[in-house]
């Protein structure tokens, strides 16, 4: 697979994993999507989120990374500090 093509299946797990996690349509994920923005995204679901996200990304989040994980950008920039890559 291209770099390309794994920084774009990347985004899309991304998407997917909040989706999962938060029981929305993908469609409504988007960088701007923040914490209790949206009745779905409150603490119990951000818990399923930082699972949804470790095992889609097969890797351990710490306090530090859950505690800021406050919007989509900021999940991607996180999970760029771990070595994922995206376009």
């Amino acid at each position: 697979m291209q770099h390309q093509e794994l920084q774009h299946s990347n985004t899309q797990k991304l998407q997917q994993a909040f989706a999962t996690a938060l029981a929305v349509d993908p469609a409504l994920i988007n960088d701007d999507l923040a914490y209790n923005s949206i009745p779905q995204w409150d603490s119990t679901a951000h818990m399923l989120l930082i699972a949804e996200l470790e095992n889609s990304f097969n890797l351990l989040l710490d306090t530090d990374d859950i505690i800021d994980m406050s919007s989509v950008a900021k999940a991607r920039d996180i999970l760029i500090k771990h070595g994922v890559a995206f376009g």
